[in-house]
């Protein structure tokens, strides 16, 4: 009802509102309408009777208030809501509560509620307003209830006694120490986020009510009266108090987040100037989570710049999240954890059920978690080792980015570790019958001078990676390395040395030292993400290089000084192994079983070819099953063929008695006819005249290129079929 004979526009002698909590309407203070809107301009500053209590509440004006959503009037209970505590103190309103700790009604309500839960009130109150006439309409509506994640408890907005932190005189110099650039965020982007919040901040409320933590360092006497100190006898020491005043401390402790940001300095001895706060602050970086950038590390520098006028730490490396296969943030209370043990030791899927599940309360999560995770782990987790982990969570490591835990890639990862172990016995299964610990000035063998070469550009790329926090681009650089370079082709090239009995010692000792070396500079390189197998591998390859030392951990990280460039090296192996591949693709293209020897037919070219061809006879007749290579003129009509392309060099292998000719026909009139869809599809785009005009240039020119590509294709083919007729 409106106060003092008041009426609306509309004659009204009462304004109606809305509410899902008639339970708060006892801690009322202000009814709300916009200030725009006309049918209550005139009641502004005037008042209104709360029903039930009858204390006399005002009409304010703000534009919190959407005159458009039911009646545009709006109850205010700043004590109980966060967006009416804010109107309420803009608005200067009494804060009244009317609810007790355990949410009961307390004594500031009327007699008749208190003692009652909040939601017997509820239903109680409804029922006395509609005995007074004073319902207009129920209607159901769904309300999101904020519920605590550990307890699902629902969580009460209740105005209490904390302490706070006056946070502006923090947090201009936490800014200028970024912007100055004397801390740096890596990736830079995160900047962005640390300044959003920081020149949006509100005092810091650092007071909790839980039963563990830094107990608030305050101290009262029987009125109330407040010293600070860092305990009792300081305090009387400090404000002079006498025996015969009582105290007691505050109940309260002090938030995680103000203990944690105390522990740059607060571990090095602060406040007194020590040795180690003189070496330690600041250090140098500090690896964190994205989510806790504010919570953390922006009051870590605030702390440390006003208690030890120094910055906490140079560079906040910001690392990405593991988030389960759904997406979500792993925690406890969730239960989506990973424990990384289960991964190194493996575990059953029964066990991983109840493990992941034994903490939850809540009956509906823990069902979620099982299905979670007897659809993910079926069968349980199979034992991975340390090493595929740490390699795993290496290689995922892209800055900043969240990654989605896939278990294939540590199955992946443990075969990486599988490679290089098998790999490392094989080199010292090759290198046991030798003195090798003298280091040779410069291998006769050109695979040798090329894998060092490519091992000098591997370890430019690690510590690139490394200075620039790609921990990611580090991990796949050793794995793109180990696995292709070293074992798929220097292992298989090192064969034809060491199994070729027309070289010399001299040519064999080189590789076999090459391959202890460029094995042990591999096991140092990656020793920081694979501790474990690196440790026990060093252990045997360092001695045979005559190197000392008890663990790879205590050796230097590789130089790229320590190994020669060798350009012309690189370029001989790289065309060789374009040419080896090229003849694996058309063996399987013609499915010719790689235990028939074949004939290669080059021509064209130019005279680098023909001399990359002569240096590598030998390796390709070995890697390749090669049994004769020959030279065409460049007019010179071949036999029918199965063909690729090396650069501009033709490398043919004639057909003849090695194929099934009707199968070959098969296969490549399939490939034709792909080739022609594909063909007619961008001809049907490129005579679109809409196409061309709208699409970008550079998507108009791509389609042109790849209509030509297939062109080509074509005509190679069908030089194929007709080779093929002749065969038949």
């Amino acid at each position: 009802p409106l106060a003092d004979g008041a009426t609306t526009a509309n004659g009204d002698n009462y304004l109606t509102v809305a509410t899902t909590r008639p339970e708060t309407m006892l801690g009322d203070s202000a009814v709300a309408v916009h200030p725009d809107d006309e049918r209550y301009a005139s009641l502004v500053g005037q008042f209104v009777e709360l029903p039930l209590v009858g204390r006399k509440i005002p009409i304010v004006a703000d534009t919190y208030v959407d005159m458009a959503f039911g009646t545009g009037c709006v109850k205010i209970t700043p004590a109980h809501d966060f967006n009416d505590n804010a109107l309420g103190k803009r608005h200067s309103l009494e804060e009244l509560n009317i609810l007790t700790a355990d949410a009961h009604i307390n004594d500031n309500a009327p007699e008749v509620y208190r003692g009652l839960s909040r939601e017997a009130a509820r239903k109680q109150i409804v029922i006395d307003l509609q005995n007074l006439g004073l319902v207009s309409a129920i209607e159901d509506h769904k309300l999101m209830v904020p519920r605590g994640d550990r307890s699902g408890a629902i969580i009460e907005p209740l105005l209490t006694d904390q302490w706070f932190v006056d946070i502006e005189p923090l947090a201009k110099p936490a800014i200028d120490a970024v912007e100055s650039g004397d801390i740096t965020f890596v990736p830079k982007q995160y900047e962005n986020t640390y300044f959003a919040w920081m020149r949006d901040l509100q005092d810091w409320c650092i007071s909790r009510q839980q039963w563990w933590g830094h107990r608030i360092p305050a101290f009262y006497d029987i009125n109330n009266n407040i010293y600070v100190a860092a305990d009792e006898a300081s305090a009387r020491a400090k404000y002079q108090l006498g025996n015969e005043v009582k105290l007691s401390q505050d109940q309260d402790v002090l938030e995680t987040w103000f203990s944690s940001s105390l522990w740059p300095f607060a571990t090095q001895g602060w406040p007194k100037d020590t040795d180690a706060l003189a070496e330690f602050l600041p250090s140098n970086t500090l690896i964190t989570g994205h989510d806790i950038i504010f919570f953390w590390v922006a009051r870590m520098i605030m702390m440390t710049l006003r208690l030890t006028q120094k910055i906490p730490f140079q560079t906040v490396y910001i690392h990405g999240l593991v988030r389960d296969g759904e997406g979500q943030k792993m925690s406890k209370t969730k239960g989506n954890g990973l424990d990384p043990l289960d991964f190194i030791d493996g575990i059953d899927i029964e066990s991983l059920v109840q493990k992941r599940t034994a903490n939850l309360t809540q009956p509906k999560m823990a069902k979620r978690i099982e299905t979670m995770t007897r659809k993910d782990f079926p069968d349980g987790v199979a034992a991975y080792g340390t090493d595929a982990l740490r390699f795993t969570f290496c290689a995922l490591a892209t800055t900043g980015r969240d990654v989605r835990f896939d278990v294939s890639r540590v199955d992946g990862y443990r075969n990486f570790c599988n490679k290089l172990w098998n790999a490392s016995k094989f080199v010292l299964m090759n290198t046991a019958d030798e003195n090798l610990s003298q280091p040779i000035q410069a291998s006769p063998n050109v695979i040798d001078r090329w894998i060092l070469s490519k091992a000098s550009q591997l370890i430019e790329n690690c510590r690139l990676a490394l200075d620039t926090y790609r921990f990611d681009l580090c991990a796949n650089a050793i794995y793109e390395f180990i696995w292709h370079e070293y074992c798929d082709w220097y292992l298989e090239l090192s064969k034809s040395v060491l199994w070729n009995d027309d070289l010399s010692d001299q040519h064999k000792t080189a590789t076999r030292r090459t391959l202890l070396e460029v094995l042990e500079l591999l096991l140092r390189i990656s020793h920081p993400i694979m501790p474990f197998i690196t440790e026990t591998l060093w252990l045997q390859v360092a001695p045979r290089l005559g190197m000392g030392g008890d663990s790879v951990m205590l050796q230097s990280y590789p130089e790229q000084t320590q190994l020669a460039r060798d350009d012309v090296a690189q370029q001989q192996i790289e065309w060789l192994k374009s040419l080896i591949t090229a003849l694996r693709n058309i063996r399987g293209e013609a499915s010719i079983k790689p235990s028939l020897g074949i004939r290669i037919l080059l021509q064209d070219g130019n005279d680098q070819d023909h001399a990359q061809a002569a240096n590598a006879a030998e390796m390709l007749k070995r890697l390749a099953n090669v049994t004769t290579i020959e030279w065409l003129e460049r007019d010179q009509e071949p036999p029918p063929n199965a063909l690729a392309l090396v650069g501009d060099l033709r490398v043919m292998v004639p057909l003849a008695g090695l194929i099934d000719v009707d199968a070959e026909r098969a296969r490549l009139a399939k490939e034709v006819a792909r080739c022609e869809a594909d063909l007619g599809r961008i001809t049907g785009k490129l005579s679109n005249d809409s196409f061309v005009s709208k699409a970008p240039a550079e998507v108009v020119e791509k389609e042109r290129q790849r209509a030509q590509e297939l062109q080509g294709t074509l005509s190679t083919l069908a030089e194929q079929m007709q080779q093929l007729d002749e065969l038949s």
